[in-house]
């Protein structure tokens, strides 16, 4: 069964750094896409980053330059560096993947930026 597990959120001061983890099993991970979403509170879920089967990655144009998705597949996790906070990154953050037209999610870890 796909188990996602987040960790890794917090409150941090504006321009302070996270490192998020999503830990995966129930799959071979290695074979799959890796995202990251986040949902504000009172907005809908948004995309943040995703990583693909290569490394290859791509950002939302509010997050690229700041925050950065790796991996690590003899770990089965899916990172997500944040740098240089602001204010609006305040979310729960969630990591997801696809597999055989379903969508996994996991439960999300809380980030807040504030002073």
């Amino acid at each position: 069964q796909v188990k996602l597990v987040e960790s890794g959120g917090g409150l941090v001061q504006p321009g302070g750094s996270l490192r998020l983890s999503c830990a995966a099993s129930g799959f071979i991970f290695s074979s799959r896409p890796m995202n990251w979403y986040r949902q504000a509170p009172g907005k809908q879920r948004e995309f943040v980053a995703v990583i693909t089967r290569a490394g290859v990655t791509t950002y939302a144009g509010s997050v690229k330059g700041r925050f950065t998705i790796s991996r690590d597949n003899a770990k089965n996790t899916v990172y997500l560096q944040l740098n240089s906070l602001k204010p609006e990154d305040t979310a729960v953050y969630y990591c997801n993947v696809e597999i055989s037209m379903t969508t996994y999610w996991g439960q999300g870890t809380q980030v807040t930026v504030s002073s």
